[in-house]
């Protein structure tokens, strides 16, 4: 693959759609393609959100890095299940559990049971990525992130009690968010193909 040229960036978001104070649409809005919200009726939906994904990535013949938040994280690596194309790397941020969340989220348990993200896919990914975790996430412990981070051979970066690093903890902006990512297209540019193998 030739990372002779920026690549081009995509957001895979959570669930629902950042809000305009959301460090994601900030990223968004400065350099990035975001990848669509399936349908109404399908927005929680596993399969909708991958099929999304691949759609996005399938019409850009650039290079390309993901940024995913949220649940978009865990649209990301069930696209690595089968990706239709390599990709430079994706940073993955805060991923939540939905096979064993904190008990005072009870409904992540629900979502991931009745809509098609369980069980979480724990090999390694076919990319390289950079996972960031919170120590506060009210929708996944410190622990079991770490965990998934093993398992797919990312970088972990320990953000500290961030919450689910979203405007409810308070980001907003989110420089950091800039930093990591120019810091993992950096790293990764030079990389030879047997980095993604």
């Amino acid at each position: 693959m030739n990372y002779s040229t920026e690549p081009a960036v995509i957001i895979v978001p959570g669930l629902n759609d950042p809000t305009p104070d959301h460090w994601l649409h900030q990223l968004a809005c400065s350099h990035a393609r975001v990848v669509p919200r399936p349908p109404e009726g399908a927005h929680l939906d596993r399969d909708a959100w991958v099929a999304s994904l691949e759609s996005t990535v399938s019409a850009i013949t650039d290079d390309i890095v993901l940024v995913a938040h949220s649940a978009g994280v865990l649209t990301v690596v069930h696209w690595a299940q089968r990706p239709s194309r390599e990709i430079q790397a994706a940073l993955l941020i805060t991923p939540p559990d939905f096979e064993k969340p904190p008990t005072n989220a009870p409904e992540i348990r629900r979502i991931g049971a009745a809509h098609g993200w369980c069980p979480i896919p724990r090999g390694r990914l076919p990319f390289p990525t950079t996972l960031a975790a919170s120590t506060s996430d009210p929708f996944a412990t410190d622990r079991r992130v770490i965990g998934m981070a093993e398992a797919w051979g990312s970088r972990p970066v320990h953000l500290g009690p961030v919450g689910h690093l979203d405007p409810a903890a308070g980001y907003g902006p989110w420089p950091r968010a800039t930093s990591l990512l120019t810091e993992l297209i950096s790293t990764t540019t030079h990389s030879t193909t047997e980095v993604h193998r």
